[in-house]
């Protein structure tokens, strides 16, 4: 019952977006001394995200060794789960978290409107940020990209076999050996069959939908399926994962199909109601950082919007992609459909 009422204020708040007036962002802020030792008085940061628990702890060890008296507490869970967690407690007045990120932006327009977030701007984000990848009013801002993506195993399918296309995937010598995250789960999935279903139209989700996929959550999940041998082709699921395996040696390469490929941005931002404000402030700015920035890149496989950040060589860079963006205005009126129409399709 919550969550359809929660679902119907999201609509509805989507039709009154326009008319929402805020305030123009903060000034930058730095890393002071008095910041740091405010944050170590309250000794505690609530970290709720939706990057893939391997990343997020190791993100946090790096923080600790920063900040050794200050614990990192991560909650980890896919967009959708997060984003409901956040309204469930700000509508019964449970505060709980600091800091959150999930891979949907329009969680983060509505957060906005509802006026939950602290406005806060690390002097990072102000120096290096691409405008269009900040807030405005310095609610948020994009503290990671990564892509949805096609991927095989490379021993398991023939170079020869391997599908060039979303399109391809609609061959019956497909069935029964893909794997595919949900958007009902995941906003990394919620955006690529946002962009797909746009691009392609619902009739091919139709036809997808009868290649007896195997079905899981998270968008962390299809790689480790991959992993693990239980399918040879991956449908969707986040690029990060990927290049983690590829590093530790599986047998896996990544399609970026012909049509393009689906990105999705991880916004980040401060609870309005944050219990520990300050800690909160110092590990947001230090989620901008461009060591937090490096370690995301190369320990995480995440695109950064750091200008400073190297990529390993041997990853495409986004300029020889064909990338496919979202438009969260878009997106958001067309959630509730998104979802029906994929329980209709494929069954789950």
């Amino acid at each position: 019952m919550w969550k359809k009422a929660f679902a119907g204020a999201l609509f509805a708040s989507a039709l009154m977006a326009s008319s929402v007036a805020f305030a123009e962002a903060p000034a930058p802020y730095a890393v002071t001394p008095e910041l740091e030792a405010a944050a170590k008085a309250e000794g505690k940061v609530v970290f709720y995200t939706a990057t893939d628990v391997a990343v997020a702890e190791k993100l946090a060890e790096l923080f600790k060794t920063k900040y050794p008296d200050i614990a990192v507490q991560v909650e980890r869970a896919g967009s959708e789960r997060v984003f409901q967690r956040i309204g469930q407690e700000y509508s019964t007045g449970i505060y709980n978290a600091d800091v959150i990120e999930t891979s949907d932006a329009v969680h983060f327009e509505y957060f906005k409107r509802q006026g939950w977030l602290a406005p806060m701007v690390p002097q990072e984000v102000a120096d290096k940020w691409p405008a269009d990848e900040r807030d405005p009013d310095g609610n948020f801002a994009a503290y990671r990209a990564h892509l949805s993506v096609m991927a095989y195993r490379s021993d398991l399918l023939k170079e020869e076999e391997v599908p060039k296309s979303w399109k391809d995937l609609l061959d019956p010598r497909f069935k029964d050996k893909m794997v595919k995250a949900h958007p009902g789960y995941s906003g990394t999935i919620m955006t690529s069959t946002f962009v797909l279903s746009q691009l392609l139209g619902w009739d091919y989700f139709e036809k997808l939908g009868t290649q007896n996929i195997m079905q899981v959550q998270s968008s962390t999940e299809p790689p480790k399926k991959l992993a693990q041998g239980e399918r040879v082709l991956e449908v969707d699921g986040n690029e990060y994962n990927i290049f983690r395996l590829i590093d530790e040696g599986k047998p896996i390469k990544i399609v970026y199909p012909e049509e393009g490929t689906p990105l999705a941005v991880g916004n980040a931002a401060v609870l309005k109601q944050a219990p520990n404000p300050n800690a909160a402030k110092l590990f947001y700015a230090f989620l901008f950082s461009l060591e937090a920035q490096q370690l995301n890149s190369d320990f995480g496989g995440l695109r950064s919007f750091h200008p400073d950040v190297k990529e390993k060589a041997d990853r495409t860079p986004l300029s020889k992609i064909k990338i496919l963006h979202s438009d969260p205005a878009k997106l958001e009126p067309e959630i509730q459909a998104i979802k029906a129409n994929y329980e209709k399709y494929f069954g789950t």
